[in-house]
């Protein structure tokens, strides 16, 4: 049975300020014992964010509703500014391309470390599916966003 996100309690509060902080909270979270909130694993999060990562410089096969376009790009500074909601569906072509199968921890850290290396050195970046085109620096915001997100859903013991 799967959890509904958006009303988890108990979650970490985490606003990565860099890729820096971001990659110690993977450290320590391969590092011992975790609780999970949420509906993955941690390497199921950790991969999901490798594959956003990953996208965001080589293009995504999935698209997002008209309206959910729209909105983005009229909202765009202030979606980019403030943090994600949890408890978001993807539409179903997003899901068969973005949601993870099981996954072992450091498989998944180890391409979540690589998939940021890769941002560090690669100045590429394709569209956002719901912003359109936006800079290196709007990406990594939305990155630091999303990885906060998801790893509030895992608590180091």
């Amino acid at each position: 049975m799967s959890i509904n996100t958006a009303k988890v309690e108990g979650r970490r509060k985490l606003k990565f300020a860099s890729y820096e902080e971001l990659l110690a909270d993977v450290d320590r979270l391969t590092s011992g014992p975790v609780t999970t909130l949420g509906n993955w694993s941690p390497g199921q999060a950790f991969r999901h964010l490798a594959i956003a990562y990953n996208g965001s410089i080589d293009g995504f096969t999935m698209t997002f509703p008209l309206p959910l376009r729209l909105m983005g790009k009229l909202f765009r500074k202030k979606l980019l500014s403030t943090p994600m909601p949890a408890g978001f569906k993807l539409p179903a072509s997003g899901a068969k391309a973005m949601v993870p199968p099981p996954t072992p921890t450091e498989e998944g850290a180890a391409e979540l470390r690589a998939a940021i290396a890769r941002l560090e050195r690669e100045p590429r970046r394709a569209k956002h599916p719901v912003f359109g085109t936006i800079t290196e620096e709007e990406w990594d915001k939305v990155h630091l966003t999303h990885a906060s997100l998801h790893l509030s859903f895992l608590v180091p013991q």
